[in-house]
Formats: structure tokens, C-alpha cells, sequence
């Protein structure tokens, strides 16, 4: 009977790094939609677009973030 021994290497990534990895991405991106609201309020404020453009800026913004 031969076993083989499977193993995970180098390269594997503990949950931890994969878990931390993604929570600073998830930052990041979060970050993005924060500076991209910041920016559309300005524009709106600004009279540079309409509150149809600002409503439909927003909603998207909205949709792709889990803070907004």
C-alpha cells in the first residue's frame, strides 16, 4: 500500500491572511465610495449637476457599498 502526503507548500495562506487581506481591501474600496460621495455632494452643491444626476450618482454609489 503507498500513501501520498499532499501538502499545502509555501504558497498556502492561513485564514488570518486571507480574512485580514480582505478586510483591507474591503477598506480600501470602502474608502473609494466615501470620496466618490464626498465628490458628488460637492458637485451637487456646486450646481456643476442636476438632482436627477445627484439621485442617480448616489443610488449607484449606494449600491456597490455596504456602509452607505
Amino acid at each position: 500500500m503507498t500513501t501520498a502526503l499532499v501538502g499545502l507548500g509555501p504558497s498556502a495562506c492561513s485564514t488570518k491572511e486571507v480574512v485580514g487581506g480582505a478586510a483591507i481591501g474591503g477598506a480600501a474600496y470602502e474608502y473609494s465610495n466615501k470620496r466618490a460621495m464626498d465628490e458628488l455632494k460637492e458637485d451637487y452643491q456646486s450646481g456643476r449637476i442636476s438632482n436627477d444626476e445627484y439621485q442617480r450618482r448616489k443610488n449607484e454609489i449606494e449600491g456597490r457599498s455596504v456602509i452607505y
